[in-house]
């Protein structure tokens, strides 16, 4: 009888194609430390707009207006990011609507 069968066994996939080798973590894992601001995204219109506003903030603030974009799945996963765009200040994942105020704690400028 075949109604009571085992299952087929499926191999789960990873979000990022199953491209994330344990090298390639390690690796992400090793960039999450450097200091700096990034934007996590793909380099979608609201990835872009976000760095702009970061950009800006940054500007305003008289800090370095220098950016990382990460599109690269598997270091955004190394985050534990799940949507993006997602920015990223000192290794410490931010919100979009608190970068500025965020900018300025992270780096004791308050």
């Amino acid at each position: 009888m075949g109604l009571f069968g085992k299952k087929k066994e499926t191999q789960k996939k990873c979000c990022c194609g199953n491209s994330c080798s344990p090298e390639k973590m390690a690796q992400a894992e090793k960039l999450k430390e450097s200091a700096g601001v990034k934007v996590l995204g793909s380099g979608c219109d609201k990835c872009n707009a976000l760095e702009e506003a970061a950009k800006l903030a940054l500007k305003e603030l008289g800090m370095d207006e220098n950016i990382d974009h990460v599109t690269d799945f598997a270091q955004i996963a190394a985050y534990g990011v799940m949507t993006t765009p997602a920015l990223v200040v000192d290794g410490k994942v931010l919100k979009k609507d608190e970068a500025k105020a965020l900018i300025e704690k992270v780096r004791g400028l308050i």
